[in-house]
């Protein structure tokens, strides 16, 4: 299991030449361990191919459209679960100390809710956890597959392998409840989403508790 998370990192990775050239090292990886079915095998391969054969800017614009300038489709984990609230920072600790702890350190700039840094982390930690810790965040990659299907991206075949690989049990209801959250914010314009907030002098409002999806998975990577 260790190499198909190790190879599944790497294919969530940013688009380079790099990584073109390392398709055929991935998919003899994945195809050694035998850690996924065939139907999850094939879906991977055709991406492997779109990554080992297209022209790199045009898989990294298609991978910047995706993951970087849609919000509904962040690869970092929390902001789906708690957005940009102070929460979001103590789960970010958190889960950075649940790595020190497993003597596994962050020396890059990725937050430690980054998706291809968290399945670096599990590849390096026994099968039996791996595969609990996986299947904690299962309603966010479910729906995050769904929304990719329903693009046409390729990019759901490794979202897809993330809850083949952990046989995932998925709450329905908090799939429906991301699901609505990510087309309404997939709705708003790039000049909403990334406009100023009023400033008020108000008192600060105590946090509240979280509610609906987020208490269903508010300890997604913390237990």
């Amino acid at each position: 299991m260790r190499k198909t998370l190790k190879a599944l990192s790497a294919m969530l990775g940013y688009p380079s030449p790099e990584l073109q050239a390392a398709t055929q090292e991935i998919r003899s990886a994945l195809l050694a361990e035998r850690a996924l079915p065939a139907a999850a095998m094939e879906a991977l391969d055709a991406l492997l191919r779109r990554i080992g054969s297209a022209d790199v800017m045009d898989i990294q614009a298609e991978y910047t459209s995706l993951f970087d300038n849609s919000r509904s489709l962040s690869l970092h984990l929390f902001e789906h679960v708690h957005g940009e609230s102070r929460e979001r920072g103590q789960a970010l600790i958190d889960l950075a100390n649940e790595y020190l702890q497993h003597g596994f350190a962050i020396t890059s700039n990725e937050l430690s809710d980054f998706l291809p840094l968290f399945l670096e982390f599990l590849s390096f930690v026994e099968s039996a956890q791996a595969k609990e810790w996986l299947g904690r965040p299962a309603h966010v990659l479910a729906a995050m597959e769904e929304r990719l299907r329903e693009r046409g991206s390729l990019y759901a075949a490794v979202f897809r392998a993330l809850l083949v690989l952990p046989d995932s049990k998925v709450d329905p209801e908090a799939v429906a409840e991301l699901r609505q959250r990510m087309k309404a914010e997939e709705a708003r314009s790039v000049d909403e989403r990334w406009e100023d907030a009023a400033v008020t002098f108000s008192a600060p409002e105590p946090p509240s508790r979280p509610t609906g999806v987020a208490a269903r998975i508010r300890a997604a990577l913390r237990r």
